[in-house]
């Protein structure tokens, strides 16, 4: 489970535990990684391993990771690593290294991390790779362009490559949530609360690990479902108008408390 210590990524690697699946966690902070395998081995009675890895880095990480899981019979890939925009702003005022660092861990991650596991699983005849994309990737969301683009990728990667490798016993989903209440949403004081719009990782991730195997492109949530669908059927002006407004408002809260 890469980006596993906080969370979507460490409510999949609990619900998994509970299912008495052995869990490999990969993020970038040792001590988090530490604490949440301790946790995770004790509490669930099943074996736990981790991996320090910073996805930001370009090509520097995987040939650790590639050496580490080396043998190791991998089933279940969940690439949950990501990072958005501190809040929502214009394309011109993100800096070269917030783009490097979206680009690096929202797309290279998940292409890298498949790339190494995917050749065990097709020899075995069976695995299943979760990739988290976002409902980003219904309609475009300016100010927050990089991080939408990003997550379009995902979703079209993992369509694909469950076409290409579902006869050989692979199942890859594409996960498209809503604003769940992680440190992802602090940018926005209502997301950041946890509240019948705005699920909990725990609660998101307890709905949608049901429907692995069954469904390969989801938003993983009956909530999410219906607000998926409505706005599907949004014209997309009226969507990116809406978006727009919303990221402004975030924005100047944001600046706000900033400033104070």
């Amino acid at each position: 489970i890469a980006g596993s210590t906080d969370g979507i990524g460490k409510a999949y690697a609990e619900e998994l535990s509970k299912r008495g699946v052995n869990i490999i966690l990969i993020s970038r902070n040792k001590e988090k990684l530490e604490a949440v395998s301790r946790s995770i081995s004790e509490t669930y009675k099943v074996e736990t391993d981790f991996i320090v890895a910073d996805f930001s880095k370009g090509r520097e990480p995987y040939t650790a990771i590639k050496a580490a899981l080396k043998d190791r019979e991998i089933g279940i890939l969940v690439n949950n690593v990501g990072k958005s925009y501190p809040y929502p702003d214009y394309f011109t005022n993100v800096s070269e290294d917030e783009l490097w660092d979206m680009i690096n861990v929202n797309i290279a991650s998940a292409n890298m991390m498949t790339h190494i596991v995917l050749p065990g699983m097709v020899e075995k005849k069976k695995g299943a790779i979760v990739n988290v994309s976002s409902a980003s990737c219904c309609h475009p969301i300016p100010m927050l362009t990089i991080y939408g683009a990003s997550k379009t990728y995902l979703d079209y990667f993992s369509r694909a490559l469950h076409y290409e490798y579902t006869s050989k016993g692979i199942f890859v989903q594409s996960l498209t949530p809503f604003v769940i209440t992680t440190k992802m949403a602090a940018c926005c004081s209502a997301a950041s609360r946890r509240s019948f719009f705005f699920p909990s990782a725990e609660e998101y991730v307890s709905h949608a690990i049901s429907t692995l195997g069954l469904s390969t492109r989801t938003t993983g949530y009956w909530k999410d479902a219906i607000k998926f669908t409505l706005c599907e059927r949004l014209p997309e002006w009226i969507w990116a108008w809406f978006a727009m407004y919303l990221c402004r408002t975030i924005r100047k809260e944001a600046l706000t408390r900033k400033v104070e």
